[in-house]
């Protein structure tokens, strides 16, 4: 299963199109840290994390996990222990912060961009993740819920997004 992101307003997985946003600045192959764009590629996915004090648990065969009060995702390029990993926020870790107040991140699912073997300044952060207005993000890609729900049906672990 792959999902296709054809163009800055269209995301297709097998018969099904949904409107989506990307990167402010568009896409691009050489991602920077903070460059508010969406990396070109092929990757792979990471689990569903989803904020259960607002959503049941969806339907997916992706692993599911809670987020906590406590969860972030490291962002500081110069921390490379940490760089784009999930962690817990007690440490003084420069981080996005996974628990919101608004609802962008009821619904999240980390794309493995810059992932297993971190380089420094090539970008972190970069998810699927919930949008009301379509608004350009700071490099992910945004649906909204009642899309990321129908697609979330259609994905598994084995799932690659093709970002082009």
């Amino acid at each position: 299963m792959i999902i296709y992101i054809k163009n800055k307003h269209s995301l297709k997985i097998d018969d099904f199109y949904f409107k989506c946003s990307i990167g402010k600045n568009g896409l691009s192959k050489n991602k920077r840290e903070g460059d508010k764009k969406t990396p070109i590629g092929c990757f792979c996915i990471e689990k569903l994390y989803y904020r259960s004090d607002r959503i049941k648990k969806p339907l997916t065969k992706l692993k599911c996990v809670k987020i906590e009060k406590k969860m972030g995702w490291c962002d500081d390029p110069l921390d490379q222990k940490n760089y784009n990993k999930l962690i817990n926020l007690g440490k003084k870790i420069k981080c996005e912060k996974l628990y919101r107040q608004d609802h962008k991140y009821d619904l999240m699912i980390p794309i493995k961009y810059n992932y297993l073997k971190p380089v420094k300044f090539k970008g972190s952060c970069i998810f699927i993740h919930l949008t009301n207005d379509y608004k350009p993000t700071a490099g992910c890609i945004a649906l909204q819920k009642k899309d990321f729900l129908i697609m979330l049906k259609l994905l598994n672990k084995k799932t690659k997004i093709q970002i082009n």
